[in-house]
C-alpha cells in the first residue's frame, strides 16, 4: 500500500515512516521541516511541501498517488495556541481542510487523524471513554474537534472514510535508538525530566503537590510512541479493509503522577535530578486519563510498553544519545575550525573555562578533568570515546 504521511519529519510522524516502511509499505513523507528535522525520515519518498500551497498538495498527489493518507502536521502548544489562535486555526483547522479537499480532487478515500484528548476539555469523569461530551477549553483542542466534525461531513458527502485516534502524552522513542523527541522548545514532562538528569537542563519544576492524587501531584497519561504507531496502522488496515469512520480514545490504562515520573526517572538513570516545587498552572486538572476500552475491542489494539520504566529507559537512552551527539558535533566542528569552544554551553551547570581544542582526545582529557564530579558526565565522554573508536 502506499501512504502518505503529512508531518513525517516530526516525533510522531517519523515513527510512523519507520514503523510503515517495516511492515512493508510505500512511504511518502509530506512535510515543510517548520519543526520536523529532515534526518528524521529513513526511508521512503520525501516531498518537501507546505500544506497551504494547493499546488505542492496537487503535486505529491498526481505523483504518487497514495492509498491512503495519515496526518500528524499540526501545531500541539495549548499555551501558545491561546496566544496564537490565529496561527492554530490556520495551520490545524484550514491547512487540514486543504489536505481533505485535495483527497476529494484525486479520490482518495482513507484518512487517520491524529488527534487529540484535549476535545473533551475539562473532563466529568475519568477515564474519558468516546461518549465524555466534547467541550475543549483552548484553540488547540478547538482547531482539532473542528476537523474531527468536518470529517464527520466529509464522510457523507464524499465518501471519505477517517479514524480519528485522541491521546494525551506521547511518550517514549525507538527502541532501537535511532528516534525520539527533538522538540525546541521542549515542553513534555518525560523528556524536560530526563534533559535534567542528563545536565542539559538544571532542574525541574512541579506545579502543585496539593491535588487530590495519592502523591498530591497531577496524574497523566502516557503512551509509548511505538504502542501509539501500532494504533494508527490498526487504525489504516481497519479502513482498508471496509471499515466505518471511527473515533477512538487512546491510553495505557491507569496513568502516572508527575512524582511517579521523576522517581522512575532517577531510577532508570541514577541520577538525582534538582525538583523546585511551584504553585498549581491555573486549569490543570488533578488526573486526565484515556479509556481505551473501544480501541482493544474493535482494532485488537495491544500496547507492549505500558509499563512507565520501560517509557523512560528508551527515552533516556535517546536523551543520552541525543546530548551525546549534541557535544560530538560541537567539538568537531570547533576542531576543524580551530576555535575557541566554552563546554559550559555543552554541559550545563559544571564549571568550566575556555579552552583550545586541537584534537579529540585533548578535548576528552580536558572534559574529563572539569566534570571529575559528575557521573553522567562521564557517561557521555564514554560514549564519545567509543564514538571515536569507530
Amino acid at each position: 500500500m502506499k501512504v502518505l504521511v503529512v508531518g513525517g519529519a516530526g516525533y510522531i510522524g517519523s515513527h510512523m515512516v519507520k514503523m510503515l516502511l517495516a511492515e512493508g509499505h510505500e512511504v511518502i513523507t509530506f512535510d515543510n521541516l517548520s519543526s520536523g528535522h529532515r534526518d528524521a525520515v529513513l526511508g521512503g519518498e520525501f516531498f518537501l511541501g507546505d500544506l497551504a500551497g494547493q499546488a505542492e498538495l496537487d503535486a505529491v498527489f498526481v505523483q504518487h498517488r497514495p492509498d491512503a493518507v495519515m496526518h500528524f502536521a499540526s501545531f500541539i502548544q495549548v499555551g501558545e495556541s491561546v496566544r496564537r489562535p490565529d496561527m492554530y486555526y490556520r495551520n490545524n483547522f484550514s491547512n487540514t481542510l486543504n489536505l481533505l479537499d485535495a483527497m476529494v480532487a484525486h479520490d482518495v478515500k482513507h484518512f487517520i487523524f491524529s488527534s487529540t484528548a484535549a476535545v473533551f476539555g475539562e473532563p466529568d469523569y475519568v477515564p474519558i471513554d468516546e461518549a465524555h461530551p466534547n467541550r475543549p477549553v483552548n484553540p488547540y483542542g478547538r482547531s482539532k474537534w473542528m476537523v474531527e466534525q468536518i470529517l464527520a461531513d466529509y464522510d457523507h458527502a464524499f465518501g471519505l472514510k477517517s479514524v480519528c485516534l485522541r491521546y494525551f502524552n506521547a511518550a517514549g522513542a525507538d527502541p532501537d535508538g535511532l528516534l525520539g523527541e527533538r522538540h525546541d522548545p521542549e515542553t513534555h514532562l518525560i523528556p524536560l525530566i530526563l534533559q535534567a538528569a542528563s545536565g542539559r537542563r538544571p532542574e525541574i519544576q512541579v506545579f502543585g503537590r496539593d491535588y487530590d492524587t495519592p502523591d498530591g501531584t497531577c496524574i497523566r497519561d502516557y503512551i509509548h510512541i511505538v504502542d501509539l504507531c501500532a494504533a494508527h496502522l490498526l487504525a489504516l488496515q481497519h479502513l482498508i479493509g471496509g471499515g466505518a469512520s471511527e473515533r477512538f480514545n487512546l491510553g495505557n490504562g491507569s496513568g502516572f503522577s508527575v512524582q511517579q515520573v521523576i522517581d522512575t526517572v532517577e531510577k532508570v538513570t541514577g541520577s538525582k535530578v534538582i525538583v523546585v516545587d511551584g504553585p498549581r498552572r491555573a486549569g490543570d486538572p488533578a488526573r486526565l486519563v484515556a479509556d481505551s476500552t473501544r480501541a482493544r475491542a474493535q482494532l485488537g489494539w495491544e500496547p507492549m510498553f505500558a509499563d512507565l520504566e520501560a517509557i523512560v529507559a528508551h527515552a533516556w537512552a535517546w536523551e543520552r544519545k541525543f546530548s551525546g551527539d549534541c557535544l560530538f558535533r560541537s567539538a568537531n566542528s570547533q576542531r576543524k575550525t580551530r576555535t575557541s569552544w566554552n563546554v559550559t554551553d555543552q554541559l550545563n551547570g559544571i564549571k568550566a573555562t575556555k579552552i583550545v581544542a586541537q584534537e579529540y582526545v585533548e578535548i576528552f582529557e580536558h572534559i574529563h578533568e572539569i566534570c571529575r564530579n559528575s557521573g553522567e558526565a562521564h557517561r557521555i565522554i564514554e560514549q564519545l570515546v567509543e564514538r571515536l573508536k569507530l
